[in-house]
């Protein structure tokens, strides 16, 4: 006698989606972090330090410190605004735009020498924007609230 099985179920009893959304927005919640954690450590954090080569960087560009102290301010705002839910599309977008400056920085300043870095960069954050956009609306009415109250 053969014995069968039924198809392992693509749903958890009880919660919307299948196994492949969830594994998704493990992945995308995982890329989140991980972005957080370059932009918070690796990018803002010398320019907030004042490290050697950022600022030897900002001043080749004729910003000086206070170039660098914003942009360290923008990208450390971005990182922590990447894990607030309600934040992470508008965040992402955000740091997107300043992926774009970088790269126009990147190729008249530096004359393009690491000009892939922020392209790289703005793929995963165009992902994390569209897909975090229903948030747009919640932000918004959060802030229609608030707006309401002062």
């Amino acid at each position: 006698m053969t014995q069968t099985t039924a198809p392992a179920a693509t749903t958890t009893p009880g919660t919307p989606g299948t196994t492949r959304s969830r594994a998704a927005r493990i992945a995308l919640r995982t890329v989140q972090v991980l972005l957080a954690l370059f932009y918070g450590l690796a990018s803002a954090l010398p320019k907030l330090i004042a490290h050697p080569s950022a600022v030897e960087s900002f001043d080749k560009m004729g910003w000086g410190s206070a170039g660098m102290y914003t942009i360290g301010a923008l990208e450390l705002a971005g990182a922590i605004a990447l894990l607030v839910p309600v934040l992470q599309s508008v965040a992402a977008m955000a740091l997107s735009a300043l992926m774009v400056g970088a790269f126009i920085v990147q190729l008249t300043v530096f004359d393009g020498q690491y000009a892939a870095t922020p392209l790289i960069l703005i793929v995963p954050l165009a992902l994390i924007a569209w897909a975090r956009r229903a948030h747009n609306a919640d932000l918004l009415r959060l802030l229609r609230v608030t707006r309401r109250t002062v």
